[in-house]
């Protein structure tokens, strides 16, 4: 139906089929980027041409049957995500189909939400006759999970509630309420690549925690900002993503696994549905989406499965939620939009990326921020996308122009992955740039020393690096004592704080207190250490002390513990004093 006139839309006729490109009649309910529904089968396309009265639609399955002179169908407006209750804790495709909970997913064409005809328990918060504004919260659906939904005032929509439904069990498309003469469903349709409206953006000053020393120590990201993780094949990006997802005190998670190989998708969804949500002690995949576009779907749906995943986050950030956006990975997405642009003929620039990819990038790094809601409840979207370059070239077009629009980097380092040392991130490689906004935060929570311990730590791992090489060259002993001190304090640094281990139960999670306590006791311990070489106490002497103490301090003390560490680091001084 026509939107504006409500008059049925004309079918157009398919004149080509060329793989996933169909070339249709021209017809005025087309526009650029207006959905097509291609055959009996419905198959989904995006129209991204129109030229001499012919449109050219890319699909978004598999065209097998499709053939000129089947019927076409625009839908009138451009690919929307289907939102309410219903979405945590299930699996979507980049299109958010559902892929779970429905027989016929894998049907060309299929569609639906996979809840049909169930009932959802809706409790209003409004009553007949109060005015509201957009985005204010009219009532709340019961999920089983630990995030319920709630229904909000739509963009544009303000005035006095005329209806509103009593608290009960209602359809997903049912009609809850009506506000200024507009009717509000229970779902809503909303076009993915549109960014949701915010009252305001924030800056952003709050830290998300995210439970891995070494982010939350040297490269802290703050709520509703943006991270890239760069790292080759076999450096750990999964597992460190997979910590992210289990650890951040974020509220809702929006796994995009976009492009990546079949088994490694299900390998990881598995572990998702495994996974025990340290905040609740339920099921983390409760308040987990999981968009799963692998490489073997189709192209199309791959490059949409990145703006899913980011109108799914604002979704609950307009709720006022904190929501974290991991997309594994943002290189299989620029594969996609490379190879779109050679269907349809785009002129090429760097490796044959279209000339594009840049803004395309940095829009999709913009879906992030830390926000006002219009219904005026804070909120936030922090995107955290991984990038595969190829052989691990860091100056390839993808990494390269994502370095310039992220706030922090992650880069995983291959040598250090291939030593066992995780998480694999390289204090030389990478950055924060929130790690000064965050600072005032620390201070005013009553860390004033973090940024100071922070520098501390900086400088001690890049006297260590530095020496390093020298070592190699000169061994140990020809080095001054002050620097043979470095060198032990780097790797005091490297094993006793950076280094974590997922596997263990004390380790896995590493609270403020703790990662606050294990770098000041090492510190603390380098710091006698330069006393002890200063009054002439034999460096050898020193570097054969047992440090054992501290650096198993990581794996014995309470994830949240501060006392155990503080212990153990007088150990290891009462072991120096003894050198005197």
């Amino acid at each position: 139906m026509d939107a504006v006139t409500g008059s049925p839309r004309a079918d157009a006729r398919i004149l080509r089929v060329a793989g996933p490109l169909v070339e249709l009649e021209y017809t005025a309910d087309t526009a650029m980027n207006d959905l097509v529904s291609l055959g009996e089968a419905g198959l989904p396309g995006e129209v991204v041409a129109i030229t001499s009265g012919v449109v050219t639609a890319q699909a978004y399955e598999y065209t097998g049957g499709l053939a000129p002179g089947h019927r076409a169908r625009p839908q009138g407006g451009p690919l929307s995500a289907r939102l309410g209750p219903g979405l945590l804790g299930r699996i979507f495709d980049g299109l958010l189909r559902p892929l779970s909970g429905s027989e016929d997913w894998l049907l060309p064409g299929s569609g639906g939400g996979g809840t049909e005809g169930r009932t959802w328990p809706f409790s209003p918060s409004v009553a007949v006759g109060d005015q509201v504004t957009e985005g204010q919260v009219l009532g709340e659906v019961r999920e089983a999970g630990p995030v319920w939904t709630r229904i909000l005032v739509p963009p544009g929509c303000a005035g006095p509630v005329q209806e509103i439904v009593r608290e009960g069990g209602y359809p997903q498309d049912s009609v809850l309420a009506v506000v200024g003469g507009t009717q509000v469903r229970m779902t809503t349709d909303w076009p993915i690549r549109r960014p949701r409206p915010v009252r305001e953006r924030l800056d952003a000053r709050q830290a998300l925690n995210t439970g891995q020393r070494v982010i939350d120590l040297l490269f802290p990201v703050a709520r509703g900002s943006t991270v890239a993780v760069p790292g080759g094949f076999g450096t750990g990006k999964t597992m460190l993503l997979q910590q992210i997802a289990k650890w951040c005190d974020a509220d809702v998670i929006v796994y995009v696994g976009c492009g990546e190989r079949g088994n490694e998708m299900a390998d990881v969804i598995v572990e998702l549905s495994e996974l025990v949500d340290p905040r609740t002690g339920g099921r983390l995949a409760e308040r987990t989406v999981v968009i799963a576009n692998t490489s073997n779907m189709p192209m199309m749906a791959r490059e949409a499965s990145i703006y899913t995943g980011a109108t799914v986050a604002e979704y609950f950030r307009d709720m006022g939620r904190d929501v974290v956006v991991i997309a594994d990975s943002t290189s299989r997405w620029a594969e996609a939009l490379r190879e779109f642009a050679s269907r349809t003929g785009a002129l090429p620039a760097e490796e044959g990326y279209p000339a594009g990819l840049a803004s395309a990038i940095a829009a999709f790094y913009e879906r992030a921020g830390a926000v006002t809601t219009l219904g005026g409840d804070p909120g936030s979207v922090t995107v955290i996308g991984a990038v595969s370059p190829p052989g691990a070239d860091m100056a390839e077009p993808v990494t390269a122009h994502t370095e310039r629009f992220v706030r922090c980097l992650w880069t995983l380092d291959r040598e250090l992955a291939y030593a066992r040392r995780y998480p694999a991130i390289s204090w030389a490689g990478s950055f924060s740039r929130d790690a000064d906004a965050l600072a005032a935060g620390h201070a005013e929570a009553g860390d004033p020393a973090w940024q100071g311990r922070r520098a501390e730590i900086s400088a001690l791992l890049a006297e260590a690096d530095r020496l390093t090489d020298l070592v190699d060259l000169i061994g140990i002993t020809a080095l001054p004592d002050q620097e043979r001190v470095s060198v032990l304090g780097g790797r005091l640094v490297r094993e006793g704080v950076l280094q974590q281990s997922a596997l263990s139960d004390q380790d896995a999670y590493c609270g403020p207190e703790k990662a606050s306590a294990l770098a000041e006791a090492v510190l603390t311990v380098v710091a006698r250490c330069r006393e002890l070489a200063e009054a002439g106490v034999p460096t050898g002497s020193i570097e054969e002390a047992d440090f054992g103490p501290l650096l198993r301090a990581r794996e014995e003390v309470d994830p949240h513990g501060s006392a155990g560490v503080a212990l153990r680091r007088d150990a290891v001084l009462a072991v120096l004093q003894g050198l005197m």
